[in-house]
């Protein structure tokens, strides 16, 4: 028990075995409208590698503390998808150059949310909730509300093809940039300082550290995240939806919850890759789940009361994680 409260990518791996084998038992007693087998798995990852991708993006801001947040990053999905679908699919220009300027939009749009968190002092909460309206308004109004759903964009799904009965963004994106921000978290000196601000942001300053580049910088690598899954959810779409990350309750909530379950303090300084990976199989799998135990569409609506849970869950439990770390740390000599 001891082990489970202290470690959540320990306690997430037994969650995801619990879910699995219930999901799995409720389907062979005939109580699912599908089997809930391993292709059936396999295809829901598709749904994963956004969802993570932005996990990993809330992971580096809220880790940087006070109150780290980013509730624009569907709307950068919008709008940089939208900007790709321009490139490609109306002014026909190359592919690897479409890709990056996509990503340097991402880039240029988390700056404007680090200038606004880190230089201009603003709430995260209040500039990214600012920005996310300007983003969404903006990828409105870049093609009149219109979908972007010409030839050339439609031929971008052959990137999401499936390897075996693994959708391919898998090992193209997800993997990646999960490879990338753990690296970036756990052998550079940037993640040392990184999460040494969120941990103590007096002290950070005290030791001369550059407390508003590093969170500057966090919000960066948020935007540039962010442009990634603009890129595959115009792939998997294909088509440049103006509404892509933000219809209905949008990306940014599923990845703030998939953050926090996956032991992400919302306090700042605590966060782990592999939590935010496990968390996000988590949260996909049981929607999935949901969608099989109803035979039309009420299922979908299910989801957010299941959304709703896993983000009360993840509060529970970071904070039983708090409590057992220190009183294990009172019980230390």
């Amino acid at each position: 028990m001891k082990r489970l409260l202290t470690d959540r990518v320990v306690l997430l791996v037994v969650l995801l075995v619990v879910l699995v084998a219930w999901m799995g038992v409720l389907g062979a007693n005939g109580y699912l409208v599908a089997p809930y087998d391993v292709p059936y798995l396999a295809s829901s990852l598709e749904s994963v590698v956004p969802l993570c991708v932005l996990g990993l993006a809330e992971l580096l801001v809220v880790v940087t503390g006070r109150g780290g947040i980013d509730l624009s990053v569907g709307s950068v999905v919008s709008l940089v998808g939208m900007v790709f679908g321009l490139l490609v699919g109306v002014w026909h220009w190359p592919l690897w150059l479409s890709l990056l300027i996509a990503l340097a939009c991402g880039l240029f749009l988390g700056a404007v949310n680090g200038f606004l968190v880190a230089w201009l002092g603003v709430p995260a909460l209040i500039a990214t909730l600012a920005t996310y309206y300007a983003y969404s308004s903006l990828a409105l109004v870049i093609n009149d509300t219109a979908p972007i759903s010409t030839p050339p964009v439609q031929a971008l799904r052959s990137m999401t093809t499936a390897v075996g009965s693994i959708p391919l963004q898998v090992f193209t994106f997800l993997l990646p940039c999960a490879a990338t921000v753990w690296l970036l978290a756990n052998r550079t000196n940037y993640g040392r300082r990184l999460y040494a601000l969120g941990t103590n942001e007096a002290a950070a300053r005290f030791a001369g550290l550059p407390v508003v580049s590093i969170r500057f910088r966090a919000y960066l690598l948020s935007g540039l995240l962010s442009g990634v899954v603009a890129i595959v959810t115009v792939a998997q779409f294909a088509s440049a939806r103006p509404d892509a990350g933000t219809v209905g309750n949008g990306m940014a909530l599923p990845a703030i919850t998939i953050a926090i379950l996956g032991g992400t303090a919302i306090t700042g300084g605590i966060g782990r890759v592999g939590g935010v990976i496990l968390a996000s199989l988590f949260v996909v799998w049981l929607n999935a789940g949901i969608l099989l135990a109803f035979e039309d569409s009420r299922g979908s609506q299910y989801q957010l009361l299941a959304l709703g849970a896993v983000l009360v869950l993840s509060a529970v439990l970071n904070r039983l994680t708090t409590q057992a770390r220190l009183r294990t740390a009172g019980r230390a000599p």
